[in-house]
Order: C-alpha cells, then sequence, then structure tokens
C-alpha cells in the first residue's frame, strides 16, 4: 500500500478526512471499500499520534464504527435483504459532502452582502389637492348654481324706490383683494394660512348679486394663476365646485408666472389697505 502523508489541520472531523481518502481512491460514496478507506483511516490516526498532534474524540469515535462496518462486512448475511452496514455511514458523508458545498455558495453570498443595512421604507402621504382643468359648461353650471343658493337665501324687504335705482358697478379687483384677506391670518407676520377657506365664507361679504358674481369671477381668476388651489376628494365627480368647495392659499406671484389683468388693480388696492 503506498505511504500517505496528511496534515491534520487541513481537516475539519473525521467525515472531512473520509470525504479526502474516498476523493483520492476515486470511490463512489455508496459503494465505499470499507477494508481499504478503514485502513488508511487508521494509518492517518498512527502518523498523527507519531507526531504527537492532538486527535479530538470525535476522530477515534469514527474510527471505532469504521472497525466495526469491517467486521460487519467480513460476516456472512444471513438474510439477502438485510441492510448494508455502509448505508448509516454513506448517508452522513452525502449530507456532510452537501453542506460544505453549500458553505461555499453562502461564503461568497456573505462576502458580497455582509455589513450591509436595509433602511426601513418611508410612508409617503398622498397629496389630496385637486387641480383639474374646468369646461365652459361646468362653468356655467357653477354660476347657476350659486344663484340658486343666493335666491334660497331669505331676502330684506325693499323700499319702494329701491328697485329705481341701477346696480353699482361691481370692480372684480376689488374683491380679489378682499378674497386674498381672508387667506392672511390676523395679528401675525406669515403671508398667507394654511387653514381652507370655503366659497360659503367667500360668498358671505356679497350684499347683492353683483357682488357675488364679481367674487366668483376673482376666484375663477386666483385659481387660474394658482394663487387658490381646489381641495376637493378624489372620488369627487369631475364637475366645477360648488358652494361648499374649499381652498388653500397658493403660490406667490413671481416674476414668470401668468399676469392677470387684474394684478395691477389687485396691487394698488392691497397698497391701499
Amino acid at each position: 500500500m503506498e505511504d500517505l502523508t496528511y496534515h491534520l489541520q487541513t481537516f475539519d472531523g473525521p467525515l472531512d478526512l473520509l470525504l479526502a481518502l474516498i476523493r483520492k481512491n476515486k470511490v463512489e460514496i455508496t459503494d465505499i471499500p470499507i477494508s481499504l478507506i478503514c485502513d488508511q483511516y487508521m494509518a492517518y490516526l498512527s502518523e498523527a499520534e507519531a507526531m504527537d498532534l492532538d486527535l479530538t474524540s470525535e476522530f477515534i469515535v469514527m474510527a471505532s464504527e469504521l472497525m466495526l462496518i469491517k467486521s460487519k462486512m467480513l460476516l456472512p448475511r444471513t438474510e439477502p435483504e438485510e441492510q448494508d452496514p455502509r448505508a448509516g455511514l454513506a448517508e452522513a458523508l452525502l449530507k456532510y459532502q452537501q453542506a460544505k458545498a453549500a458553505a461555499v455558495r453562502l461564503a461568497s453570498a456573505y462576502a458580497t452582502f455582509s455589513g450591509r443595512i436595509v433602511k426601513d421604507t418611508d410612508e409617503i402621504t398622498v397629496d389630496k389637492t385637486y387641480v383639474a382643468d374646468q369646461s365652459v359648461v361646468s362653468l356655467c353650471q357653477a354660476v347657476r348654481r350659486i344663484i340658486a343658493y343666493r335666491e334660497e337665501k331669505p331676502r330684506a324687504e325693499h323700499v319702494t324706490f329701491t328697485p329705481m335705482i341701477a346696480s353699482p358697478i361691481v370692480p372684480v379687483e376689488a374683491k380679489i383683494v378682499g378674497i386674498l384677506r381672508h387667506f392672511r391670518p390676523a395679528g401675525t407676520e406669515a403671508s398667507r394660512t394654511d387653514t381652507p377657506v370655503h366659497l360659503n365664507t367667500l360668498l358671505e361679504d356679497a350684499v347683492s348679486l353683483p357682488d357675488m358674481i364679481a367674487i366668483f369671477l376673482g376666484v375663477l381668476e386666483l385659481v387660474k394663476l394658482r394663487r387658490l388651489l381646489l381641495l376637493e376628494p378624489p372620488d369627487a365627480p369631475e364637475t366645477v365646485f360648488g358652494a361648499d368647495a374649499a381652498f388653500l392659499a397658493g403660490d406667490e406671484p413671481e416674476k414668470d408666472m401668468p399676469v392677470s389683468e387684474y394684478d395691477t388693480a389687485e396691487s394698488e388696492g392691497r397698497d391701499g389697505t
């Protein structure tokens, strides 16, 4: 038999040593020549003892198991279907071989992904601001609803000569100044408030039907310039806002924003207040 030289530090245990012997002799794990493998295993233990190397108890236990399997293989089998004495050892070697292969794959994954920290997901809040283009038909419907709302409110009794006086012309620019006052918090230095204002609140400043129409036109102009933002639930019908619509203060006027026909009058009205 060829003299074999082993280095104990290269083996993690008795199963690792047995796999090395099986690969060296080029035999199958399921058909181990137990006599040959047992002799080489015992030769390794003898050389390790001669080199004063400390052997763990696992190597000694495996040596006794190999001797037991070898003795069983030498005895005649009483029953043809009796289990092969090498079956338990072969199963243990197959599982150990699979574990070593998995360890190689996991080692590369560990080298790649170790030290990484997964960031918690951030919850994104849903922006419920509703801004949509409106058709001319929907705008006309909104005017009719506002007029109907005005008609439902109780009116004060007119004196005899009131119908004879013509209604005064209501400038839209003046109403825009009044609308923007609702979005500036009183008694603070803030330029605007984040509290929504309803259309009903804006219409309370109207004392006549021309006032209501001027306020409504002013709201449309401010929405067009994004000075006001319409708040509406996402599941609302695709129609223009009603009298209960709510608004938030939008963007402050900038140089590159669209110019309104009421901008000059609005600034003059603000300077005069």
